[in-house]
């Protein structure tokens, strides 16, 4: 049985972070990947193979409350959902670290404040190669450094919808966008601004995720071992149950076992709840690290409703994804509402075979010719509405004896986005010929916008200074075990409204700094003298 100084199960945002901020240190790492490597093949740009015959989403089943089975929009690859995702990668904004009203209850605050990540978020930034403005989003603190890579350009269509929006009074801003876009030099650039990118593995790994980020920089290091094709099905402890001892894949050769000094489990909201749960033994019988009772419990995944919209002309747009608005994000400027609404960004160009993919579970694609289809894509623009979900201790995972994964969750906190749903579609009037919002709500879990899906999943495993409400502590790592962190977005006590990668990122820098000093390694220069190092606080204290 091979030990490493540190095992690492999963390898997207969370898991490839720490093992990039490990690497240098000399420790030896070894990542437990239960996927394979992504194929760089045609398929990578074909809405056909991603959204009808969905090549690369995972084929399990999970079951909602009522027991019925669905697929979740989840890949098992190197590089997890990122290579997937649609590469917004912004901020949490400062208040969403505080307890904030909402018109269906609280959400809570976190232990640490937007003081604690900034200087993480400005790495992961620049990391991930996150291009944007500052100075027109409403809800910025106001002291955040420019980014280093400017705004991705509004294609002709979205130039218009921007001004649109102005001229109404609102203050749309440039959706922050980790690509590898040279805009400068277009010949050269990696990105070239594609049909093909949200939804979609980026063919020209052009696309910032943790595959091309964080993962494959790596693959050289003789400190740094990837094993793929490995499902951790459970952590074992020493009796006292302090410790993990060790770390029990599935593999094609049968059960292996690994083990490590530190141990960091970043397979997924869903999926790293299921392992805690799935490791019971005389020290926890309720789950791993569950003394509190919270594994499993409290998840979320941002209430979404697509706002689609057509055009009697052609929309002369190709990469559309480059316009948001938070101008509703705290509450209704205009007045009447002093609640949380929520966050409205562009979504990815669909195709017509994009759009038969995403009505495919309630109208076949063989219905829908493709004429019509490709005719309603070129005049069509599609806007996302993102509102929190807030955390329920009844919206929770749960594992059945034979391990499948069992989803209990009723949507909640529906006021303020349904608020601003009727906001931007009444905005659109003189805009757009017809506008229809399409609501997640209003359907089973599964059978609406599988792109999303049960994406942006959260809060499973939340950090705390309270060991009674929590599982983590601050640093993330297990209130209950001397050496178990993890770093994924079950971490999360809240959710806000807007998409969660980013923070995972700067969050995973922080924790990894965090095992450096454990470790007795050097911190990269840039972040050594600008972070406390860990010590004992109060909830919400700051721990910068």
């Amino acid at each position: 049985m091979a030990h490493f100084d540190v095992v690492i199960i999963g390898s997207g945002a969370g898991g490839g972070t720490i093992a990039q901020r490990l690497a240098a240190s000399g420790k030896t790492i070894l990542i437990l990947e239960r996927g394979d490597q992504l194929p760089r093949e045609a398929e990578n740009w074909s809405p056909k193979s991603v959204f009808i015959q969905r090549r690369y989403q995972t084929k399990e089943q999970w079951y909602d409350k009522k027991g019925k089975p669905f697929h979740p929009n989840t890949h098992y690859w190197v590089g997890g959902n990122t290579s997937f995702y649609g590469a917004a990668l912004m901020r949490l904004r400062g208040r969403d670290f505080e307890e904030v009203q909402h018109a269906g209850g609280v959400s809570p605050a976190w232990p640490i404040s937007l003081t604690d990540l900034a200087p993480y978020y400005m790495e992961a930034e620049t990391l991930w190669r996150v291009h944007g403005a500052r100075g027109d989003d409403p809800t910025e603190e106001g002291n955040e450094p420019p980014y280093a890579y400017a705004a991705v350009h509004d294609d002709p269509g979205i130039a218009q919808l921007r001004s649109h929006w102005q001229n109404q009074g609102w203050r749309p801003f440039s959706l922050p966008l980790g690509i590898n876009l040279d805009q400068a030099h277009p010949v050269t650039s990696a990105c070239i601004k594609c049909k093909t990118c949200g939804g979609y593995p980026c063919l020209l790994k052009a696309k910032s995720d943790a595959r091309t980020i964080a993962i494959e920089p790596l693959m050289g290091l003789p400190n740094v071992t990837l094993v793929t094709g490995r499902k951790v099905v459970r952590l074992e402890t020493d009796p006292s149950g302090k410790t993990v001892t060790e770390v029990v894949c599935q593999s094609e050769q049968g059960e292996e076992r690994w083990t490590g000094d530190i141990v960091v489990l970043a397979a997924g909201a869903a999926n790293s709840a299921a392992v805690l749960l799935a490791s019971a033994n005389a020290a926890h019988p309720n789950g791993l690290a569950n003394g509190s009772d919270q594994v499993g419990r409290n998840y979320m995944f941002h209430t979404l409703t697509a706002m689609v919209s057509l055009t009697a002309a052609h929309v002369d747009v190709t990469f559309p994804k480059t316009l948001a608005c938070n101008d509703f994000y705290w509450g209704d400027p205009d007045g009447g509402y002093d609640l949380p609404m929520g966050h409205i960004q562009l979504l990815e160009y669909m195709s017509g075979q994009t759009l038969e993919g995403q009505v495919s579970d309630w109208l076949p694609p063989g219905l829908v010719p493709d004429v019509i289809s490709e005719g309603v894509a070129e005049r069509m623009l599609s806007m996302l509405v993102i509102s929190e979900d807030l955390p329920l201790p009844d919206n929770r995972v749960r594992v059945t004896g034979d391990g499948r994964i069992n989803l209990n969750y009723t949507y909640n906190n529906l006021e303020g986005h349904e608020r601003l749903v009727k906001k931007l579609h009444a905005s659109l009037d003189g805009f757009v010929d017809h506008a229809h919002p399409v609501s997640q709500h209003h359907f089973e879990i599964g059978s609406l916008l599988p792109l999303y899906g049960t994406a942006h999943q959260a809060g499973t495993v939340r950090f705390g200074a309270d060991p009674k409400s929590s599982v983590l502590d601050p640093w993330c790592k297990a209130h209950e075990l001397d050496n178990l962190y993890v770093t994924d977005t079950s971490f999360f006590p809240s959710i806000a409204s807007v998409n969660p990668t980013l923070t995972t990122v700067a969050n995973a820098l922080r924790v990894g700094d965090h095992l450096l000093d454990r470790l007795g390694c050097s911190r990269p220069a840039e972040t050594a003298h600008s972070v406390k190092r860990p010590g004992s606080h109060k909830a919400g204290e700051s721990l910068a």
